[in-house]
């Protein structure tokens, strides 16, 4: 078992989202849905969207460089850099590597980390380990999507869900017994093709008829993925809650995966969290994948909800089928 040195924790956040907002009634003059059906099902009443020329890292470095300087660090000093995303600028190279060129971080290792919607807790995860064993002192971990490059806009089962954005946090070493205290990582590929994209990879290029077909966007048997979210949602904070030693009812917040308002009620209910120690923007943002859960982060960081010492449970869930949960004792003074 490799020696802890340190313990590592979150000590700067940023998030970013584009400006350009669609409307639930801006979609019922593009599909067949209103704005009562989805928010109904999903709690969304708008998102965000990037502007055509607007790649991925363009979301990534604004987060990032706010998350730096709420930091206190400088770009030179990050010794990594993970970007958490599922709509990366390029095949190669990694969103990670242009986003190191921009920052000026002329230090940092980079690589892009695809775990579609669980990504950022994967990541997060990830950088823990770095600079619990000494290796690396300062990392930075983006999550960030521009998902409606990849949407059909005439399915109305999809383009109601996502939306683009970007967040942030620089990983650093913080007070001992503060910071990540345990985590849980998961995965069953046998669901697969329950989520996924189905052309534009090596098993099936894209072609003029895959392009026809709309395969380069995203498809998903939403009841399928529904129950699956229902149910590992709030099992895997359990588990990650066990390996802390912690019990439920010491959360003090819940900050889940933004893709569903009902998914997200029914792991609050498991967890026995009332409504107040959630943290909730779907409404204003829809499913930003792998940004939902450090937008939602940095948001309530912003808005002062968090005080050193709170246990704050991260949660995700995603295509693979994946899922990730992470347990952090805040170590940043309000």
């Amino acid at each position: 078992m490799t020696e802890k040195r340190n313990s590592a924790g979150i000590i700067g956040t940023g998030w970013y989202v584009p400006e350009k907002v669609i409307t639930n009634e801006d979609l019922e003059q593009m599909v067949d849905t209103s704005d009562e059906w989805i928010v109904e099902r999903t709690g969304i009443h708008e998102r965000r969207v990037a502007r055509k020329d607007q790649p991925t890292s363009d979301l990534a470095e604004r987060a990032a460089r706010m998350a730096i300087e709420n930091a206190g660090v400088k770009a030179e000093e990050l010794d990594l850099i993970i970007v958490a995303t599922m709509t990366p600028d390029r095949t190669i190279p990694s969103t990670a590597c242009i986003l190191q060129d921009r920052l000026g971080a002329t230090k940092a290792g980079a690589f892009d980390l695809s775990a579609a919607c669980s990504g950022f807790a994967y990541a997060a995860a990830t950088a823990c380990q770095f600079i619990e064993t000494g290796v690396y002192r300062h990392i930075l971990v983006v999550g960030a999507e521009t998902l409606s490059k990849v949407l059909d806009w005439t399915d109305r089962n999809t383009c109601i869900l996502f939306g683009d954005g970007a967040g942030a946090a620089v990983f650093g070493p913080v007070e001992e017994g503060y910071g990540l205290l345990s985590f849980d990582l998961g995965s069953d590929g046998a669901g697969g093709d329950l989520l996924d994209i189905p052309a534009g990879g090596s098993l099936k290029p894209l072609t003029a008829e895959s392009l026809l077909m709309h395969e380069n966007c995203i498809h998903m048997d939403g009841r399928a993925v529904f129950r699956f979210a229902v149910k590992i949602l709030g099992e895997t904070v359990e588990k990650s809650l066990a390996r802390a030693g912690i019990e439920k009812s010491e959360i003090d917040w819940l900050v889940p995966h933004q893709a569903n308002t009902r998914i997200i009620d029914a792991a609050a209910k498991r967890l026995e969290l009332p409504a107040e120690k959630v943290i909730v923007d779907i409404g204003k943002y829809g499913n930003m994948s792998a940004a939902s859960i450090p937008v939602a982060l940095a948001e309530a960081v912003q808005a002062h909800r968090f005080k050193k010492g709170d246990l704050i449970a991260l949660a995700g869930f995603g295509a693979g089928l994946t899922w990730a949960s992470c347990i952090m004792k805040w170590a940043k003074e309000d």
